[in-house]
């Protein structure tokens, strides 16, 4: 995949995120610096990736176990500090590279998966945490625990398979106000005692980072335009 030539700079791009999410923050009354930027960097190569690298940014978002795979080990020999977030569905047959490469999972998201997780794990000794995807509207093609079964699924993850759930994450229906499905998610984080609420994409950042957003996701925010394959 060749990246075409533009003007899009990663890094002034994540400086200016930066910026409105400090002055969104400020706003909701919640301290600055506290909203993680995961860019994602899905789609694209290694020499779009590496302004955001050389600048300092080091928590990057990966949709799919196999492209991960075939960029990122070079650049992680450069960059040894890069935190890589699976952001994708995950299968389970996938289970043991994602419990090897990744550092962070944020899609668990039915029994079987966590399962073939927590096996993993105890086979490689290795136990990255893990975050429980959310279907805050209940779309019924959307990966994710549909709200009133999430208490149970999270007892599940924690009590049964022992996975090191740190949050929960969602993607809200395209077509719907963010609002109430940004606030069900943290407070559903927050009945549970779980920290981490992965919430917010390049279009809703501002609104999710006010609504009690740890992770926000972004990707053409920050890279623009994913090339054409």
């Amino acid at each position: 995949m060749k990246e075409p030539v533009s003007d899009i700079d990663p890094a002034a791009n994540l400086a200016a995120i930066r910026d409105e999410l400090n002055k969104a923050l400020e706003e909701a009354s919640r301290p600055i610096d506290t909203v993680t930027i995961n860019a994602v960097s899905k789609g694209h190569d290694g020499a779009r990736i590496r302004p955001a690298l050389e600048a300092g940014h080091r928590i990057y978002g990966e949709n799919r176990v196999q492209e991960a795979m075939a960029k990122w080990p070079g650049l992680r020999e450069e960059f040894a500090d890069v935190e890589l977030r699976l952001i994708g569905p995950l299968q389970t047959n996938k289970a043991k590279e994602a419990v090897a490469f990744f550092d962070v999972i944020e899609t668990v998201d039915r029994p079987k998966i966590a399962k073939a997780l927590a096996k993993e794990m105890d086979a490689q000794d290795r136990r990255p945490p893990v975050l429980i995807q959310i279907n805050t509207g209940e779309e019924p093609q959307k990966g994710g625990v549909i709200p009133r079964e999430a208490p149970a699924f999270i007892k599940a993850c924690t009590g049964d398979y022992h996975l090191p759930v740190a949050g929960l994450m969602c993607i809200p229906p395209i077509d719907d106000a963010v609002a109430p499905h940004f606030a069900l998610l943290r407070k559903m984080a927050d009945a549970h005692d779980l920290k981490v609420c992965s919430m917010g994409m390049s279009g809703d950042y501002i609104a999710a980072a006010k609504l009690g957003a740890t992770i926000v996701r972004i990707g053409s925010g920050v890279f623009g335009p994913r090339p054409a394959n």
